[in-house]
């Protein structure tokens, strides 16, 4: 059998990685935490937040309906409330497609 890399996640991202990602001010991270129940991020004894994969699953929703969608901060609340199953469907969807055009371009690249 060949050896097939594994995509190495982590168990928590830090504030610093997570603005990162998306790049955004770590303010605005925090006022999405406020602002969405659905953002819970772990804190230390220090404060500091460490957010699980499933913290930036719901940011990567709770910013696509914001920035590319347009909604306002109710309206993403509403839209949250009432179709999160289909919401995060849709987000799988878009992130494997994201995942097919980078591959894509690779190997556009590399011919």
């Amino acid at each position: 059998m060949p050896y097939k890399e594994r995509e190495i996640s982590k168990m928590y991202y830090t504030m610093g990685e997570v603005s990162a990602m998306f790049d955004v001010n770590q303010s605005l991270i925090r006022f999405y935490e406020k602002e969405f129940d659905i953002l819970q991020p772990k804190k230390n004894k220090k404060g500091n937040r460490y957010f699980t994969p499933e913290d930036i699953e719901n940011f990567k929703i709770i910013f696509h309906l914001i920035r590319d969608k347009g909604y306002t901060l109710n309206g993403a609340k509403e839209h949250l409330k009432n179709n999160m199953g289909d919401t995060r469907n849709n987000q799988r969807v878009i992130d494997s497609l994201e995942n097919l055009k980078k591959f894509l371009l690779e190997v556009r690249d590399q011919m």
